[in-house]
């Protein structure tokens, strides 16, 4: 399929990572993710780890947030360690911040001497931290679903700031957690923030395949890249969801020093677009503030020449850049078949 062809079924999706050495100042990554919204990018990723100094990516970008207004914030957040109770409220109040254009990237933590610094337990084995990881995005979903949404009435005269009969206990028993609720955050605009996960490692494709709107992969070549979209969306399909409304973006480190290297990523990007080899591009700068500028000055325009590339915002949440609709309330779905 010709790369015009591609265009006309369906866009390229677009993201960024604003990593790079730790800032601490606001005002960097707000300029990050400026420039990344000029150039309508879909989401923009932040990294994180227990295992590096830093500022928390999820806190960063709640700042952000009021300081931008399309382009989706999608932080790391660490899964072990963790209370899954705290992770979903944290990244329910992203969406609300955000207005609608959060999501969250899970991932693990596999160190002897990250365990160290919360004194809870030792590391874990891979599978196992996956495990936890797989629970933790699920029972997200259900705190996150509930508050059925028009819960809270805020009603005055006669007192009544939420119907019960719209809250739902979601009594939730994993391997390392038990969690009741229901949350404390109402349910956020989108439904469920989108959930983006880097389905390289065998483990973490497996989570994937159960929970993830958008997966990640990294191949260095569009074969690579295009076999490992079927798979996923095959055991997608396996595991009783709709492929359909799953993106695949290959994640690729981008290095530029000029304006003619930029172009050169755009036909990259064209030529792997063309093989079917993914949904869209997760780039990884090498220097996010030299890089990101010549992507949106460079690359992104040619991308948007060739009918590549879209060059406005469908809508206002982060789910819309996708092509993804609100997430359904399972329990006021429930509700309605009974």
């Amino acid at each position: 399929m010709s790369a015009t062809a591609r265009s006309a079924t369906r866009p390229l999706h677009l993201a960024a990572e604003l990593g790079g050495p730790p800032h601490y100042d606001a005002p960097h990554y707000i300029r990050l993710a400026r420039l990344a919204e000029r150039g309508r990018l879909d989401f923009v990723t932040l990294g994180d780890s227990f295992a590096r100094p830093g500022p928390d990516a999820l806190a960063v970008l709640a700042r952000v947030a009021p300081a931008t207004g399309r382009i989706g914030l999608v932080p790391t957040v660490t899964t072990t360690h963790t209370e899954p109770f705290h992770v979903s409220s944290a990244v329910a109040t992203l969406d609300w911040v955000s207005r609608g254009r959060a999501g969250w990237r899970p991932d693990v933590s596999t160190t002897e001497a990250e365990a160290r610094l919360f004194g809870r337990r030792p590391a874990a084995r891979l599978a196992e931290l996956w495990h936890e990881a797989r629970e933790v995005a699920e029972v997200s979903a259900k705190l996150w679903d509930s508050w059925e949404d028009g819960a809270e009435i805020r009603d005055e005269p006669t007192g009544r700031f939420i119907d019960r009969d719209k809250l739902h206990y979601v009594d939730f028993e994993g391997r390392t957690f038990s969690v009741r609720g229901p949350a404390i955050v109402p349910r956020p605009p989108q439904g469920h923030p989108v959930t983006v996960i880097d389905a390289t490692g065998a483990e973490a494709r497996a989570a994937a395949v159960r929970h993830a709107d958008v997966a990640l992969v990294r191949a260095e070549d569009p074969t690579t890249a295009r076999e490992a979209r079927e798979e996923l969306r095959d055991r997608v399909r396996a595991h009783g969801r709709d492929p359909e409304r799953l993106r695949v973006l290959v994640s690729i480190p981008v290095e530029l020093h000029t304006t003619a290297d930029a172009v050169g990523l755009a036909t990259l990007i064209g030529d792997w677009c063309g093989q079917g080899a993914a949904d869209g591009f997760h780039l990884r700068p090498a220097d996010p503030g030299r890089d990101l500028a010549l992507i949106v000055d460079g690359t992104v325009p040619v991308l948007q020449h060739h009918g590549l590339l879209r060059g406005f915002y469908p809508g206002a949440t982060l789910r819309e850049h996708l092509g993804l609709t609100r997430a359904v309330n399972q329990y006021a779905r429930a509700g309605r078949a009974s």
